[in-house]
């Protein structure tokens, strides 16, 4: 049963990185993804019913926190799902360092946003463009009509962070 622990890290990490691609590509979080994130973390935790109720309690006070958020249009319904499926499954103090980590690179995130205000608007990225090039003309398009910032990369950032540190 010790592998339990360490293959559900793993696949929470390998979905937080399909989650910020996919972010990344249409501002869309998936509610099967969060379920089984969700679950997943509870899985990793294995480690007792107190430890899963004390889990459960810290993410309905951060849903309830982040509902009040949501409804100022402060930040997306998916990122909300993302933020409360990865807090279960973690103590406390993992949630505090999955919304600190999460901060920090929400912030570096804007500040690229804020960067491409400067940078050249580039053309329409031709076929056989880098994939890099490509996601930059999308992005600097996005901006400029005032799209939201993808903050499923930032709170996956915060989620493998956070994963990464509680051990896998």
């Amino acid at each position: 049963m010790s592998w339990i622990a360490p293959t559900a890290s793993l696949l929470e990490i390998l979905l937080l990185l399909y989650v910020a691609s996919i972010d990344i590509a249409t501002r869309l979080i998936r509610n099967e993804i969060c379920l089984v994130l969700a679950l997943l973390g509870i899985a990793s935790q294995f480690a007792g019913p107190m430890q899963i109720a004390e889990s459960l309690i810290s993410a309905t006070i951060l849903f309830l926190l982040l509902l009040v958020i949501y409804q100022r249009r402060m930040i997306g319904g998916g990122d909300v799902k993302l933020l409360v499926a990865l807090a279960i499954g973690l103590p406390v103090i993992g949630v505090i360092q999955l919304l600190t980590v999460t901060a920090l690179a929400g912030g570096v995130l804007a500040m690229v946003h804020l960067i491409m205000r400067v940078l050249p608007q580039p053309r329409l990225a031709p076929a056989g463009s880098s994939f890099v090039r490509r996601v930059y003309a999308v992005e600097r398009w996005r901006h400029l009509r005032h799209a939201p910032l993808p903050y499923g990369v930032a709170i996956a950032c915060g989620g493998i962070w956070t994963i990464f540190s509680k051990g896998l």
